[in-house]
């Protein structure tokens, strides 16, 4: 009788793949280079350890391994955990994936203990578990940093509430606002991708353990349980949607280029008006750069940066909808292409948030070219018309009217306010002294007293009310 050899201490038997039984030719090396995703997918090793934790806790409480199984393997990971954390766990690109490097230490450690973890488990549904392990506790990052993102806008408006500048649309000069104002329009707009992110947080939060391959499994496990141990919010029901759904990805990679597109025309504006031709603010040095030949120069470089980037997180979702859009149900190795997208788009949303706040923070406006620049192209014509409607003339008579004097105006090459009474009354009777006080910069943003209004007023009264939202989501965390 021949005796069989156990070969499973031998460490070229240990790199052999956990699959390979089935095939007996070896896999090229180009191929497993070209096919492993150990060098980026490693970043969800803590994911992958609590998850598995929260496998094997399961796994013990309906009888499926002992409670020593139990014991060695949260000892073993815990080595595991702490390797990875010190920089000393060796990865292996032949293991091919952040699963297969952990377990095969695991197993190194503990022995037959770690080679039973993996009951009533695939892959396939432990990377997806991973991932929105992973993802969840980014976004959690994410908000954070819109929110100190809002409160560094907030605060610009509460030191700017009456800095007078020039409105635009269609990048003409159309009405004063103020600079505070125009802050807390991107409060608004990061208020929205907080929004949006949170809500997908709950889409996010759904455990996919337990769908095994893609049928289940024919062990007693219990789901409920495993998501509770790991504060999943609810259990994706069908087994086949569990391991290939990756809307929640693609959701984000959309939420993320909503961000990057926001940051974007922040950008925009503040290349603009850091330029000698509008010099409306100044930068920060330090997120400035000079050229190599103009000594003069002072460039944008970080919102010129962040500008660019926005085009690398499109491209992140677009990846992901592309390599959705083919798969069949259920897994599908295309999905090992979803990880570098996300991860992508998660870091240069983290990075491009935590450089806004603080270059935000030191933005300063140039008050006395802000208020010149707003004086430019009679932006208190539309004042001019509601005065006259107060006054009893119709609108469309009043636009017209107006159209005449600032045609005046220009012609006399002055603004509107140094048109002399008599001329001003030449062209309505119902003009008085009283007009003056409409036709300046101050006047027009101050009658905008209502809200959502351009008005100091307003403004103060929408910072204390941000000021209220951001003390209490600070009191929530404490």
């Amino acid at each position: 009788m021949t005796q069989e050899h156990d070969n499973s201490n031998d460490p070229l038997h240990a790199k052999k793949k956990a699959w390979s039984g089935r095939f007996s030719e070896p896999v090229d090396a180009f191929v497993l280079r070209y096919t492993a995703s150990v060098d980026f997918d490693k970043r969800m090793a803590m994911a992958d350890i609590d998850g598995s934790l929260a496998h094997a806790t399961m796994l013990a409480k309906v009888g499926v391994i002992s409670q020593q199984d139990l014991d060695d393997i949260t000892r073993g990971m815990t080595q595991i955990r702490e390797e990875i954390q010190q920089g000393t766990f060796e990865w292996q690109l032949e293991l091919e994936d952040v699963h297969l490097n952990i377990e095969a230490r695991l197993t190194a450690l503990i022995g037959d203990a770690g080679k039973r973890l993996h009951t009533g488990r695939s892959r396939n549904d432990q990377v997806a578990t991973d991932i929105r392990l992973y993802l969840r506790s980014e976004i959690d990052v994410i908000v954070e940093r819109i929110e100190h993102l809002q409160e560094v806008l907030v605060h610009q408006a509460k030191e700017h509430a009456s800095v007078i500048m020039p409105g635009f649309t269609h990048m003409q000069v159309a009405q004063p606002v103020t600079f505070g104002h125009h802050m807390l329009a991107y409060v608004e707009m990061f208020e929205r991708d907080r929004e949006r992110l949170l809500d997908l947080r709950h889409r996010v939060n759904r455990s996919p353990l337990g769908a095994a391959a893609l049928a289940g499994t024919t062990y007693p496990i219990d789901r409920e349980y495993t998501a509770k141990l790991l504060g999943f919010e609810a259990v994706v029901q069908n087994s086949l949607d569990a391991v290939s759904d990756r809307d929640f990805a693609v959701e984000f990679c959309s939420a993320a280029s909503l961000i990057m597109m926001h940051i974007s025309r922040l950008s925009e504006e503040l290349v603009v008006w850091m330029s000698q031709r509008f010099a409306f603010i100044r930068l920060p040095d330090r997120f400035t750069t000079g050229s190599s030949i103009m000594p003069q120069k002072k460039n944008p470089d970080v919102p010129e940066t962040a500008r660019g980037k926005s085009g690398r997180v499109y491209g992140d979702l677009i990846s992901m909808l592309t390599m959705m859009k083919g798969t069949p149900l259920a897994y599908n190795k295309d999905f090992q292409e979803d990880k570098e997208p996300v991860f992508d788009a998660i870091d240069t949303v983290k990075d491009t948030l935590r450089a806004f706040c603080d270059m935000m923070a030191g933005v300063e406006p140039r008050v006395d070219n802000l208020h010149q620049a707003a004086q430019a192209g009679y932006p208190t014509a539309t004042d001019l018309a509601d005065y006259l409607v107060r006054h009893g003339t119709p609108f469309r008579t009043a636009h017209d009217i107006v159209g005449q004097t600032v045609r005046e105006a220009s012609q006399r090459g002055c603004g509107l306010e140094d048109l002399p009474l008599d001329v001003l009354q030449s062209f309505s009777a119902s003009i008085e002294e009283d007009v003056y006080e409409v036709l300046k910069l101050e006047g027009s943003v101050n009658a905008r007293d209502h809200l959502g209004g351009t008005a100091p007023n307003q403004v103060r009264f929408q910072v204390a009310r941000w000021e209220e939202i951001i003390a209490s989501r600070q009191a929530k965390k404490a």
